[in-house]
Formats: structure tokens, sequence, C-alpha cells
């Protein structure tokens, strides 16, 4: 018994018929056309009681009867089997898709579980790309966002492949991902991460941290395999949105950063709404604590205490504001200086709470509320201190409160940015497109030459086979001189050449017409050897 499994249910190749009738009337002569039904049918797998839908069940014969065909049916069977596996994939398109979470479709208890810290981004883009239909990959990590962008030879084969591996390391189940996942394919995929990088999909309208984050990922990748030409075109082709964005509109006035927001969140909570009277601690004097230092600054802020590991950041912050009283605390007084504090802000790498609820419950009474404003992820402060009298908590997502203030400004300022971004995306597009110009000329070739080297048998088989070694010769190159006379033309207009004078649209169309007169979409032999290839990787 030999099962074949065809996942398109819409094509059932029946070899031989289940009919009571005898077998000898029932199986085809020699060299006649197999049946095919295309009813779905529904078998059970041979030695199992498992159900298959779509299958279906081809018996070999022993007898005498059904081995007289067997030659000719059964090349004509694997090669209708190859011809349906193969569908598999051409139905399936392959290219640009983005895997993501972000602050408008999941919580922070969720993002901050599936954050990657800045040393294990090498790590994640290999081993995204060991899985079996990831070809490229990059990952973009922050507070607001866990995106991962990749190059997929199977669009729904490259989302589950991908959602296995984030729930794998991060712990959240594969169905809690789903359920607040978003995915974007192709254009789509390239218009999200052009608008993140200008800022227009950040918390914060214009947020210029995040411009840096996306040239982060682009040198996190340099040189790390699977960080390859069509993901890191991508990148860079994002910078050079972001900084155009910005440039030619005035999108970055204002608050323009997680940090300068949360500076405003809390100036909006405190009394009169000014530091003059208020005692303030920072956690953190990372990059992210830089700025919230610089915003308090700018915010009138004269005094405050700085907690980090290390007296050298705060040194030099010292250094460049020389008119701010600004003190430093290692982190084993943490707790005291929190205890003397009126605001405190959370900016930190920790993967751990510096703030329990049982440690804040500890602290000296402040003279009003104690806020805490954690804009760390994973968070610095547990989110049930809250629930403490006189004490709130605000974290990232808290920060809407702030972008809401101006928020016909931010629609003005979006839809002069969309502009820009839908000439970027045409752009970048077509560089992409330009891409395949190379693949599509392999295929047309491999195609014309499976004619000619059919035909060609033909001939010899038709002429006998008493036909000298140099009439053979002869007939090969003839065949040969025939193709390439006639792919002459059509190669020439998939060239990129500036002397022919032809636009990177008209070869984009040429392209896309050879692939329609002559099918070459449905040339999946690369497609299935890369697939192949990698599938014996991961064995090894």
């Amino acid at each position: 018994m030999v099962l074949i499994s065809i996942p398109d249910s819409s094509t059932m190749i029946n070899l031989y018929s289940n009919s009571t009738a005898s077998c000898s009337s029932s199986v085809p002569r020699i060299g006649s056309r197999i049946c095919v039904d295309f009813k779905p049918v529904s078998v059970r797998a041979l030695g199992s009681g498992r159900r298959l839908c779509g299958s279906i069940r081809c018996e070999a014969q022993s007898d005498s009867d059904s081995l007289s065909m067997s030659n000719s049916a059964s090349v004509s069977a694997l090669q209708m089997l190859k011809t349906s596996a193969a569908g598999r994939y051409t139905k399936e398109k392959s290219g640009l898709i983005v895997v993501g979470l972000n602050f408008h479709t999941a919580p922070v208890e969720i993002r901050e579980k599936l954050s990657i810290p800045e040393a294990d981004l090498p790590q994640a883009i290999s081993e995204l790309c060991a899985l079996n239909h990831i070809e490229e990959a990059a990952v973009l990590s922050t507070c607001n966002r866990m995106e991962i962008y990749v190059v997929s030879l199977s669009q729904h084969r490259g989302v589950k492949e991908i959602t296995e591996w984030m729930s794998k390391v991060s712990g959240v189940s594969v169905s809690d991902i789903r359920s607040h996942q978003f995915l974007l394919y192709e254009k789509d995929a390239t218009k999200h991460l052009f608008e993140v990088s200008a800022g227009l999909d950040s918390l914060v309208l214009g947020e210029g941290q995040i411009l840096s984050q996306v040239k982060h990922v682009v040198k996190v990748g340099q040189g790390v395999p699977g960080f390859d030409r069509k993901i890191s075109g991508l990148f860079k082709h994002a910078i050079t949105v972001g900084k155009r964005v910005r440039t030619e509109t005035n999108i970055s006035s204002g608050s323009v950063s997680v940090s300068s927001a949360a500076v405003e969140l809390a100036q909006m909570k405190i009394p009169e709404n000014s530091y003059d009277s208020v005692r303030v601690l920072v956690v953190g004097a990372g990059k992210m604590g830089k700025l919230v230092i610089k915003h308090l600054i700018a915010k009138g802020c004269k005094n405050m205490v700085v907690v980090n590991r290390s007296e050298d950041r705060v040194s030099a912050l010292r250094e460049e504001f020389n008119d701010v009283e600004i003190v430093y605390q290692p982190f084993s007084e943490l707790m005291s200086c929190a205890s003397n504090s009126d605001v405190v802000f959370t900016c930190t790498a920790s993967e751990t709470l510096l703030f329990s609820k049982d440690q804040v419950q500890t602290l000296s009474k402040a003279p009003t509320q104690r806020l805490f404003v954690d804009i760390s992820v994973p968070r610095n402060v547990e989110s049930c201190v809250s629930d403490l009298e006189a004490t709130q908590v605000y974290n990232v997502d808290d920060l809407k409160e702030v972008v809401e203030a101006n928020k016909k400004d931010r629609l003005r300022k979006a839809e002069e940015a969309q502009l820009i971004i839908s000439d970027e995306v045409r752009e970048f597009e077509a560089w992409k497109d330009s891409l395949e110009t190379v693949p599509t000329i392999k295929k047309l070739r491999a195609y014309a030459e499976r004619i000619r080297e059919s035909e060609m048998e033909k001939c010899l088989a038709r002429m006998g086979g008493d036909i000298s070694k140099k009439n053979q010769k002869a007939i090969h190159e003839l065949s040969k001189g025939i193709v390439n006379k006639l792919l002459h033309g059509p190669m020439q207009h998939l060239r990129c050449d500036e002397t022919e004078g032809r636009s990177l649209n008209e070869i984009i169309e040429n392209m896309h017409a050879l692939n329609r007169i002559f099918g070459l979409e449905m040339e999946i032999s690369i497609l299935e050897e890369k697939i192949r290839s990698k599938m014996e990787k991961s064995q090894v």
C-alpha cells in the first residue's frame, strides 16, 4: 500500500479504482491516461485510525496484471505527485513578512516577556534564519514593540515558525502571542517599518529615539548571517525615510520621545505642575536615563538624585550640566533614596523588579502622593504598588495621556509624512522587484532548456539508433542555437543596462510579462531546493 497525501483537496489523483470490479478491468492499459477525479475524498490512513481529509490511497497490486503497466504508470504518477507537492509552495507566496506585537496590540505584561536584550540580537537572527522557511531576518525590540522582519519562503509556514520560536524563547503561549500579534506582508510590511522609523507609529509622534533604534538594528546585523540583502536594504531605506520625514515636516517639534513624555506626564501630576519644590530620583543613567535627566532640566528641575551602578556616567552628566545639582548614589542606597523622593523615574535594563509592593510599603510616606514613572521594559516597578495609599505607578502605556494633548497637530503632521512615505515605499518596492530579474532570467533559460532537451530526445529516438555522433552533435548545436536566438530578445529586456535606455519600471514590467506568458511563477525548483537545503541542515 502506498499513501499519497495532497494538500490541495480540489485536485485528487485516483490511480486505481476502489470499486468492486475485477482488478483486470479497472487497471488502465499501458500508455492510457490516468483518471483524475476532482471530488475531495476522505480515507483512513493505512494501519491507523486517524482520519485524513483531502488524501488519497494508491494501491500497488501484486498480481501480474498490475505489474504489466508499472513502468509507465508509476512514472506518470510520480510526476503528478511531484507537481501536486510543489503546489504547496507556489500557492503560498514567499516574500517579506513582519510578525509583531506593539503597544497597539499587546499590554506591557506581554511585551516585556517577549523583549530581547541587545546582546542577544545576533543570536536571535541566527536562530530565526535556521528555521526551515526563513531566509533573512531582523529583530526590532524596544519598550513599545517587538517586531520580527523576515524574508520567508512561505508566508503561512514562515508565520507559524516565527510564532512558535517567539513562544519558545519567551515562555508566552502560542495562543497568547497569536491573540496579540499583527501580521503584515510585502508592501504593507515595508510601509509599516517606514512609519515606525519616521515616528508615525510611536506612542509619541516623531519620537527620535526609534530612529536610533532602527539604526542600531543595522549596526547589530552587520556581518550576521541572515541579515542579508533584502532585509538590510529595507532597514537602511527606513533610516533614510526617518531622516527625510523629520527634515521635511515639523514632526519632531514638541514631545518626541518616551523619556520626554514621561517627564511631561509626571509634571501633569505633581503639585502646581512644577519641579521647583519636588524631590526627584532617577534610577539608571543609560540612554533613557540620560534623556530623562535632560528633559527634567529643560522643564526647570534644578536638583535630582541619580542611582546608577557606576559613577562615571553621572559624573559626565554633572560636567555637561554644571548649573544643576546632580547627586550620585550607588544601587545599594536605592531604597533609602526612594524613601526621600516624591517622584521616581525608573529607566534601567534590569530584568528583575527594583520596587515590589512589599518594598515600597516600607518607605517613609511622602508629603503628597509619591509617583513612580516606570519607562523600563521589562518593568522595574510592580504594578500593584498603585494599590498602596498615596502611591501611584505609571508605565509606558500610560504615556498616551501626554500624546492626546496634541492630537490635532499630530494628525496634520502625519498626513504630510504619509505622502513622503508613499513615495519611498514605491521606490523601495521597485528596487526589491529589480532583484527578481536575475531569478526570472534563470527560470526562463531553465524552462527553454527543458523543452530543448525533451524535443531533441524525441527527435533522436525517431531517427533510430544508427545516427552518428557527428550528426548527434550537429543536432545538439542546432537546438542550442535556436534556443539562444529566441532567448536573446527577452534576456536583453530584463537586463539593467544603462546603454539600452530602459527604465527600471519598464524592466520590471517586462519581467512580470514574461512570468505570466511562460508561467514562470510556477517554477519552484529554486524554492524547493532552498527549503530542502534548510531542512537537511536542521537535521544535522
